[in-house]
């Protein structure tokens, strides 16, 4: 740890001092979120040693004509109990050198990286999911011809303040062909490919491992009109590196398939997504968990950002899964009779994802799972994982008054999507229903109300009840542009067992000046499944103050 914050002190002081003569800019951010955690048998809380924890960031960007230099400093003392106790500790993991000279643009230390939309890698940062696997490296980027954009690296991945012990090598090249041949006209063609493999030495000969494992894909993306179409197929060699044990010896090969269809006019748009997904779990080091993973699968639901819409997000199952997922949305015109003197946005969304035929390859890797995309994705004897049938109202009723409604019916697989075993709780079946009224007493003063109620049905079939009934209440008061107030009740009403049917209040006190905010809270949170784009996290319950400072320069 001293080596690396010597390391990144040698390598960013100089920029410091040139920046000093206006020589280059600095500018960057900082943030800090600080939770303190007490005993609440109610809820299954439980207080932290040290009772307060706190996660920092300090990022640092020097920039000056085609040269980039930059560090983030990091600190968890401990990390917050939603995070993997193995965030501990101060250091720099990520710090990096980058310019471009004739076109070449050379990446050194740590940088983020995607091909295509992620089958075979993706690189990236999620500070709420606790993710950062940037790679540390070397990265080339490179236009040898007009419309053809060339990408290589080679790298290891970061997890925590350590490194896999695999060597990730990758490339990437893209054909703009409209843009290569000056073609001119309405419709333009983009193809892609990437090819992506990780070394790792094989330390247990017993298993006869692979030390080569190699992911590609291809891409096509076509655009003409008010259409959009995107596609692509990955593929990766056998790799025994999945969620379970060496002992169930599974070297299936990996495969998935994307696409997405989009369409948009005044007024209108429409999105039609789908994916099939085997065994294409990629991680950077074999027998990890999930912080290991390099690639990614996109999700196939809508990123609810309403409590209880969210309370049972879809986790994509990587080791198989198909499904779809179409978003319709409409704009009802101003001055007509249900559109009014503002207009009416309408969404609807309907989401489902299911089990492959012949189940996960992990759990039957046999001559009878055929592994057959279009098969899947009838859904007739498929198990289901996911559905999310919406429909969201967004209507501005006068100068004062913007309405928000939400009707939603879903569906959740929580055995399936939570790991559990099959049987316990089953597919458990929600109604939700959200208003959203915000209302403007005068200039720089709203109050909003969120209103919001899930009625929940349990698996007939299963052996354990779930949650239950929720109903939750959300009042906000701000100040434009300094100051907010907001406090939240969710009441699980309905919980089959009444020493559970509890209050989750929460209140907070946000202000804002210039480019620094501070929010202080206190309150209950629940124990959960929490999502973002299908990578979930568990987070546990936890009761007591929270302060979060950020700031810009």
């Amino acid at each position: 740890m001293k080596k690396n914050l010597l390391l990144s002190f040698i390598f960013i002081s100089p920029y410091l001092l040139l920046s000093q003569n206006n020589l280059g800019q600095i500018n960057g951010n900082f943030e800090t979120n600080l939770q303190s955690y007490t005993d609440d048998p109610s809820i299954d809380a439980i207080a932290a040693d040290e009772v307060i924890l706190n996660n920092a960031y300090l990022n640092i960007l020097y920039t000056k004509g085609d040269f980039t230099g930059g560090l983030r400093y990091e600190s968890y003392l401990n990390a917050l109990q939603d995070y993997d106790s193995r965030y501990q500790g101060n250091g720099i993991p990520y710090r990096f050198a980058r310019y471009t000279s004739d076109g070449l643009d050379v990446t050194v230390g740590n940088y983020y990286e995607q091909f295509g939309s992620g089958l075979v890698l993706r690189s990236y940062e999620d500070k709420g999911l606790g993710i950062d696997n940037s790679l540390d490296g070397v990265r080339l980027k490179y236009v040898p011809i007009n419309g053809l954009y060339v990408t290589g690296l080679i790298g290891k991945s970061r997890t925590y303040f350590e490194y896999s012990k695999g060597i990730i090598r990758g490339a990437d090249a893209e054909f703009n062909i409209n843009e290569a041949l000056k073609l001119e006209g309405e419709t333009s063609y983009i193809l892609g490919g990437s090819f992506v493999s990780r070394f790792q030495k094989d330390n247990n000969p017993a298993f006869n491992l692979p030390e080569n494992v190699a992911s590609m894909s291809a891409r096509l993306n076509i655009m003409h009109g008010g259409f959009n179409y995107y596609g692509e197929y990955a593929y990766k060699i056998n790799d025994p590196v999945g969620s379970f044990s060496f002992d169930e010896n599974n070297y299936s090969t990996g495969k998935a398939i994307v696409n997405n269809l989009t369409y948009s006019q005044k007024g209108l748009g429409i999105t039609i997504e789908s994916h099939f997904v085997d065994h294409m779990e990629f991680r950077s080091e074999r027998a990890k968990q999930k912080e290991f993973i390099i690639n990614y699968i996109p999700t196939l639901s809508k990123n609810h950002a309403y409590t209880l819409l969210a309370l049972y997000p879809c986790a994509t199952q990587p080791e198989g899964e198909a499904g779809f997922n179409t978003n319709i949305f409409y704009k009802i015109p101003k001055n007509t009779l249900f559109g009014g003197k503002y207009g009416t946005k309408l969404n609807l969304n309907f989401a489902r994802t299911n089990s492959i035929d012949g189940g996960n390859s992990y759990l039957n890797d046999s001559s009878s799972h055929t592994s057959n995309p279009f098969k899947s994705i009838s859904i007739k004897d498929e198990t289901l994982y996911f559905s999310d049938f919406n429909l969201e109202i967004n209507k501005k009723i006068n100068k004062k008054v913007k309405l928000n409604l939400v009707l939603a019916k879903q569906k959740y697989n929580k055995d399936v999507l939570e790991g559990k075993t099959i049987g316990e709780y089953g597919i458990i079946s929600s109604t939700i229903a959200v208003a959203d009224v915000s209302y403007k007493i005068k200039k720089g003063h709203t109050i909003r109300l969120e209103l919001q109620e899930l009625l929940s049905k349990d698996d007939a079939t299963a052996t354990n009840h779930a949650d239950g009934d929720w109903h939750m209440v959300l009042a906000e008061y701000t100040i434009s542009p300094n100051w907010f107030f907001a406090i939240q009740d969710m009441y699980n009403y309905g919980n089959y067992d009444e020493e559970k049917q509890l209050h989750y209040v929460n209140t907070s006190i946000g202000f804002m000046k210039g480019a620094n905010r501070f929010e202080i809270g206190y309150g209950k949170k629940r124990a959960g499944i929490f999502c973002v784009g299908g990578v979930c996290k568990e987070v546990p319950s936890s009761n007591g103050f929270s302060l979060n400072i950020s700031s810009n320069f």
